[in-house]
Formats: C-alpha cells, structure tokens, sequence
C-alpha cells in the first residue's frame, strides 16, 4: 500500500510533456492510487507508463549532461542522502544547521497566506525536485492550522522518490502526489499552482533558464516563486577551507551562483538573499494578465 503518487482524481491537472495534451489513465489501482498502468495522451506516442505507483513522465533520451550524472548519485545512495545533509551542511560551513538553512527560505513562500481555492478545493503546492521528501513536514508544519494544501512533487531519481515515499507511509500525514519528470518539462497545465519552489539542484541542471521558466508557466498569477542552491556569499570573507568545501560540493559546476539573469522576463519582486554561507534564495512573482 502506498499513500503517495497519484489518484484517479489527480488526472485532469496532468498534462503530456511533449505538447501538454490532456491525459487519461489505463490501468489499475491500489489503495485508491494509480498503481500499474500509463498515461496515454491523444497526441503523442508512446503512452508514459507509470509502475508500482510511480509515473515516469519523461523521455529517457532527453535527460542529458549533468541531469543525468547527479541521477547516478541520487539512485545509487539515497538512504544516505538526508543524513549526509544534516552532517555536512554544519561541517562544511562551519556553521548554521540544515534547518535553519530550510527556515529561511520557507519564509520566502508566504505560506501563511495560503487560503481555499475559488472552487473550494485546497491550495497546491508544487515542489520541483522533490527528493527524499524532506520538505513536506516543513511546509505542513507552516501553514495555519485551518488550511490544509494537496502537495506535488517531481523528481528524476526514482531511488530518491521511492525512500520518500516510504517516509511519507511512516509519517502517515497526508498523501504526496509524487511523480517522475523533467523540471524542464513539467507535466502541468499553466497557472495550476499557488505556490511552487525547487531547492538544491538548480545549478545542475542542463538549462536552468527554462527550468525556471518552467516553474513560472505552472504557478498561479502573484504566487511567489522560490529556488534555492549553492553559492558562495558574495557580501563576507571566506578561508581557504570554505572555498575548498565549496568546489567539492558543487564539483559539477564550473561557476555556482544565483541565476538571477535567469528570472523569466516580466517577473516582479524579484528577490536575491543568502539563506546561509553556501546557499543563495531567489524570489520572484509572475504579475497577473
């Protein structure tokens, strides 16, 4: 039994990687959730299969370069990801904690705000890289005790997918719609979101300007948007152990920083801040029509 990935129900809000049709479902379920099967668009061919209760709502050859190396590093060890977190963060920044880390840009996305949606059903959350799941009890546990919100999430490591999911089935809270996709091709119709926000991976990805105009595409009109990653603080001095520290953490990149040049045009309140010695928060909003 899994009370993660998705239901019947959480159909109609997919849409088709390739050309953003809509999707039905073939298959069967388990415990109410969609367990063997795919999701067939009119459109495009072949269907994206979904096992074991995981849709793989992606193209095998399209995720290419660095995408796919930290891929190999996320499946193959991720039990040991979030401890390694919690240990490291303290270790190689000689200060602050991982949730101090996590606390500050949580404030970025105005999670008090959160209220109904117009047609009575509770706001979304939209977390783009989703890993172990980490975030899920952060965000729940800021939101006012009368609002409940349905949280998504993606990813490309099923490794990382799976362990969460796991974690959510021993936490027993509420269910995750969790899925396998692309950040560069989110498998969303257009302002479906009221909040959405990635942490952790956005220097690696192969084209960071579309992922963030991905995000901007699926939230709602004056959602704050919020991307988290490394860079080293540009307003404080650093030894030579700390930039040592750096370069192996972010060995991927040839230059981490905060792509704010990155922000999709029109963006307002765009915002760049330091959450803590290694990590950067951008902020922004999409105005409405």
């Amino acid at each position: 039994m899994t009370p993660s990935g998705l239901a019947p129900e959480d159909v109609p809000l997919l849409r088709c990687p390739g050309c953003r049709g809509a999707l039905r479902w073939e298959g069967s379920l388990r415990a109410g959730r969609l367990w063997e099967g795919a999701l067939a668009c009119a459109r495009c061919a072949p269907p994206w299969p979904l096992r074991e209760g995981l849709a793989r709502l992606y193209r095998e050859g399209e995720v290419r370069g660095t995408d796919r190396l930290l891929r190999v590093f996320y499946d193959g060890l991720p039990a040991l990801h979030d401890p390694a977190v919690r240990l490291l963060i303290p270790l190689f920044q000689t200060e602050g904690s991982e949730r101090s880390l996590r606390e500050g840009y949580l404030r970025r996305m105005d999670l008090g705000s959160l209220k109904t949606r117009p047609d009575g059903t509770p706001p979304r959350v939209l977390e783009v890289g989703i890993g172990t799941g980490v975030n899920v009890g952060l965000v729940r546990h800021s939101l006012t005790s009368t609002v409940k919100v349905d949280y998504w999430g993606i990813d490309l490591s099923e490794g990382m997918s799976r362990v969460g999911m796991g974690k959510v089935l021993e936490a027993g809270g509420e269910p995750v719609r969790w899925a396998l996709a692309d950040a560069h091709a989110l498998p969303f119709g257009d302002g479906s979101f009221d909040r959405v926000f990635h942490v952790g991976a956005l220097g690696s990805y192969r084209d960071p300007a579309r992922a963030l105009a991905e995000m901007a595409r699926v939230a709602a009109p004056g959602t704050p948007l919020v991307a988290v990653d490394e860079q080293l603080d540009p307003a404080r001095a650093h030894s030579v152990y700390h930039q040592a520290m750096f370069r192996l953490v972010t060995f991927y990149d040839r230059a981490p920083h905060c792509p704010r040049e990155h922000v999709p045009a029109g963006a307002v309140e765009v915002r760049e801040e330091q959450v803590s010695r290694f990590f950067y928060c951008l902020s922004f909003r999409m105005p409405g029509a």
